[in-house]
């Protein structure tokens, strides 16, 4: 195993940029696929740096290095980066150049930049080469450094692919394939490039495991009118899974043979293709008598308004993780102040509860189990160096989830473990009140969640106080716990609003974090379903999936509205009439006294 440290890879990394005159070196997070979550091989960024949040972007110069990334990890990649030589810069704060700012201040007229093409989108470098026009850099996409100095770089994943039947998918493959077929001639494309892995594997109806928690393959597809090619790693799949695939008129091909396959596209040619998800790399192999027609993959909405089927399914796996979370509340809340409990024991207990569970596969995420001032780092993950015990005092942020046959599962909750001081227990209604506020929001069609983010926000604005990280995300249905394009989140970014549709489903997690004290956060997920019609047009409003209670240990009741407290209550009847069949003796007791109406 490899024992170099942070300065030395980089050092490395240095000599080789030497080699080729380059002044600057950019490291992505992302896979050949613009994947949130990567696989071992992609993780070069985590292995130069030292940072492993799910989000941000090395620049390695030649006396120097910075790395960006958002507020869910600024807590954590400075504890992670220090030492390291790299320098953090926190994104979109006050003062801190953006990459390209920071590019055109300290690099001289005319320097080569290189990254490597296939990690970048295409709108990710012509945004660059825009912002950085008048410094005449020079930008090569062609090589992976990364590879030639990470010695024992772990090889692509192949794990083997299975499929999902249609019962619980609630179309058929061919029916997808048709669906999408329709949207391409709707936008007169001739051919359609798949890039993301949880397209390709909502459209075939298989999943995998090449990424951790995320049931993904390794995968491009290039449909057309008559042909539908995937390019993936034969070794995954079995003789069956081709057989079927090949039935419905999908050719399966080599993993590396996408680039290729675009390029041989004939001119006069329309490939409908999404310059901000598709590599550069890719985009520069079209050849120019193709015509690009850039829009968002059709497949991208299909997979997010969810069929009626998915819809009865998830409604079941969450009645499911409802059971296995409650008794975790349970236990937790019973013995921490008897037993030695720990964050990384107590999420091994979590798991277990899951795994008691019907239908359940493995976890949707990492487990973040945060105690006292851990949970004010937002994506805090605890390891055996950072593992504190468990007091039965204050705070302890419970963020987990889980993939089961009937879905996916998105859930937070903040546990009081004994006494808490005023201020505690005010933030912690402060953030309930937004949660309740945003699950009772009723809306006209046309509304996307930037409009709605606002009203989780409310009650901690109107104190001066917010929160750095979005009120919501998509979720999949046994894909990514991470789904676009729908998310409520005020700050606009490179997303375009997407008005939000009966059958998406989002999450509801607005919190709040006092850094080394404690962290706060309340998450169910929401499904959106048809409201009245009125004058005015057709409402649309949120129905709760998620089953498990809130600690009324931690609400100062006094700062609930009449109307809050009636949705608070409502909730907690519905939650003990879910669960209640499933729970008896104590823990039925339990479920029934910490449900009651306040």
């Amino acid at each position: 195993m490899e024992k170099t440290t942070v300065r030395e890879r980089l050092q490395a990394l240095r000599e080789e940029m030497g080699k080729r005159n380059f002044a600057a070196y950019i490291v992505p997070t992302e896979d050949f696929h613009g994947s949130e979550y990567v696989g071992a091989h992609f993780k070069a960024r985590e292995y130069l740096s030292g940072f492993t949040g799910s989000a941000g972007t090395l620049l390695v110069l030649k006396e120097s290095a910075a790395l960006w990334t958002d507020g869910r990890y600024f807590l954590q990649a400075e504890a992670q980066l220090k030492d390291s030589g790299i320098t953090l810069m926190k994104s979109g704060e006050p003062d801190v150049p953006t990459l390209a700012e920071y590019l055109v201040k300290t690099l001289a007229k005319g320097a080569r930049v290189g990254f490597d093409g296939r990690t970048v989108t295409g709108a990710f470098v012509e945004k660059l080469q825009s912002k950085t026009a008048e410094k005449q850099f020079t930008f090569r996409g062609k090589e992976d450094l990364a590879d030639l100095v990470w010695k024992e770089r772990p090889p692509l994943s192949a794990e083997p692919v299975w499929e999902l039947p249609a019962a619980y998918a609630g179309m058929t493959r061919e029916e997808k394939l048709s669906k999408v077929r329709e949207k391409m001639a709707e936008e007169g494309a001739d051919a359609l490039l798949v890039t993301d892995l949880t397209e390709s594997a909502w459209l075939l109806n298989l999943r995998g495991s090449d990424v951790k928690n995320t049931p993904v393959f390794l995968a491009f597809m290039l449909l057309t009118k008559t042909r539908a090619l995937l390019c993936a790693q034969k070794a995954a799949f079995s003789e069956t899974v081709c057989k079927e695939l090949a039935e419905v008129g999908v050719s399966l091909l080599p993993y590396e043979s996408i680039a290729d396959l675009v390029a041989a596209l004939p001119p006069g040619q329309r490939l409908l293709v999404d310059e901000t998800k598709v590599s550069y790399r890719l985009l520069k192999a079209v050849s120019k008598g193709v015509e690009r027609i850039n829009r968002p993959s059709p497949i991208a909405l299909m997979k997010a308004v969810k069929t009626e089927r998915e819809i009865a399914h998830m409604r079941s796996a969450h009645v499911k993780d409802g059971v296995a979370v409650t008794k975790f509340l349970c236990w937790l809340k019973s013995r921490a102040a008897q037993e030695e409990i720990t964050e990384i024991s107590a999420a091994a207990r979590l798991e277990e509860f899951r795994k008691e569970r019907e239908g359940y596969l493995g976890p949707s995420f990492d487990p973040i189990v945060a105690y006292g001032a851990h949970g004010a780092i937002v994506h805090y993950e605890a390891t055996p160096e950072t593992d504190i015990k468990i007091e039965p005092k204050g705070f302890c942020l419970v963020d987990t989830g889980g993939h089961y046959s009937e879905g996916t599962t998105d859930v937070t909750r903040t546990i009081a473990l004994g006494k808490l001081t005023a201020e505690e227990k005010r933030a912690y209604t402060l953030v309930l009140k937004g949660h309740l506020r945003l699950m009772a929001a009723k809306f006209p069609e046309g509304v996307s969640g930037r409009n709605l983010d606002a009203i989780a926000r409310g009650p901690l604005w109107e104190q001066g106080l917010d929160y750095r990280h979005g009120t919501g995300h998509g979720v999949g249905y046994l894909l990514s716990v991470h789904e676009g394009p729908q998310n409520i989140r005020w700050k606009a970014g490179r997303d375009k609003a997407v008005p939000l549709a009966v059958g998406m489903i989002f999450t509801n997690e607005p919190g709040y974090y006092e850094e080394g004290k404690y962290g706060i956060r309340h998450e169910n997920l929401m499904l959106v379903i048809m409201g009245e019609k009125t004058a005015y047009g057709q409402f649309l409003q949120l129905e709760p999936l998620t089953m498990a209670p809130f600690d009324r240990e931690a609400i100062e009741v006094s700062l609930l509205t009449k109307e809050e407290l009636g949705l608070l209550n409502t909730y907690h009847q519905m939650v003990y009439e879910t669960l209640e069949p499933q729970f008896e003796g104590e823990e039925l007791d339990w479920l029934k006294e910490v449900t009651a109406a306040l």
